[in-house]
């Protein structure tokens, strides 16, 4: 058996052992009943996810993937492609959104190179996956081979692999590549059958001509290469990206390591239902973060029964509301944790009558 396929069989049921523990835990805290919301609802649902009852969430990291994409020079992004090196470099300087909003929950950033189109300076914080210098023009032929598409999401369960061993106990997805929203939307309306229009938006911010012209190159490429939908593999090397790939990996190795992965944005999302199709019962290891600003992204929900945390009008990518998702995690379960029950505390209960 090869990695992916060793990785997928390794993804059972959540613990319900565990959830039911910490449900009813959270049941004799000092509070009414589901008084705090998602909060409890999320310690439960990581409670299963890690199989400890009491889970301690203590060594987070976000996993921010990059590559380049040959659909960008059909003029879909509001940005050149030399922008995807240069932000990988802010990254690794500490300079971007994501350092600052790891930094402040006390992530540790892993950023990887999947595919960026340049040849990068070698530094001791980047980690070197490039398959490529960026995908092919799916206007005109696949992304990818299909051995690609799997060697893409294999070094993504590498990547969670080495991040778990190493400690990590809670993993964050974030991204960055210049023309990976039009990909992105070419995955969200191969999986979901959305058309293509209901499913891809602005991306870094297009003017109408540009967006009207993404929709027209995303219809085309599905036009031409019709990716077979119950294929995640499929749909990845015909419209995808190196990254998207490498994310989904990431989340198929969290889960069959019992790890918390929090989803980011539209990005994330397209390469969450790259993993769902590929394993389904990733799906209750997933924790959506936020609503992206991108309108494609309510289709990842929709079709994966994911609520997210928060919608803050976000939509810069990076893995930035994935983090923030991460700190409302450890809340969650220091809630369960930290908080005295109503016996521990001498505290009168409900009184039934």
């Amino acid at each position: 058996m090869g990695l992916l396929s060793e990785t997928i069989a390794r993804i059972g049921p959540l613990d319900d052992a565990a959830a039911a523990a910490a449900q009813a835990r959270q049941d004799v805290l000092t509070k009414p009943q589901g008084a705090l919301g998602r909060l409890e609802a999320l310690s439960v649902q990581i409670a299963g996810i890690t199989g400890n009852q009491r889970p301690r969430l203590t060594n987070p990291a976000v996993i921010v993937m990059a590559a380049d994409h040959g659909v960008a020079r059909r003029g879909v992004s509001a940005y050149p492609s030399e922008v995807t090196a240069q932000m990988v470099l802010n990254f690794l300087n500490g300079g971007a959104a994501i350092n600052v909003l790891a930094r402040h929950v006390g992530a540790r950033v892993i950023v990887v190179d999947m595919g960026v189109a340049a040849n990068l300076p070698s530094h001791p914080e980047l980690i070197n996956r490039k398959m490529g210098m960026g995908t092919a023009d799916f206007s005109v032929e696949p992304a990818m081979s299909r051995t690609q598409a799997q060697q893409a999401v294999e070094a993504g369960i590498a990547c969670a692999n080495d991040a778990i061993d190493a400690g990590v106990d809670i993993l964050a997805t974030g991204d960055m590549g210049i023309g990976n929203t039009t990909a992105s939307s070419a995955v969200v309306a191969a999986i979901t059958g959305r058309p293509v229009a209901d499913v891809t938006g602005r991306g870094a911010g297009v003017d109408d001509a540009g967006l009207a012209r993404k929709i027209a190159v995303i219809e085309q490429a599905l036009a031409l290469h019709r990716p077979d939908p119950n294929d995640g593999l499929d749909v990845l090397a015909k419209v995808g990206g190196f990254e998207i790939g490498g994310l989904a990996g990431v989340m198929l190795g969290a889960a069959a390591r019992r790890v918390p992965v929090v989803i980011d944005g539209f990005i994330s999302g397209a390469a969450s239902l790259i993993a769902w199709t590929l394993a389904p019962a990733v799906q209750p290891y997933l924790i959506a973060a936020h609503r992206s600003v991108e309108r494609g992204h309510e289709a990842v929900f929709t079709r994966l029964d994911l609520v997210p945390l928060f919608d803050l009008g976000m939509r810069l990518g990076e893995g930035t509301g994935a983090v923030l998702g991460m700190s409302l995690c450890q809340a969650a379960c220091k809630i369960l944790d930290e908080m005295a029950t109503f016996g521990e505390a001498g505290v009168s209960g409900k009184v039934e009558n």
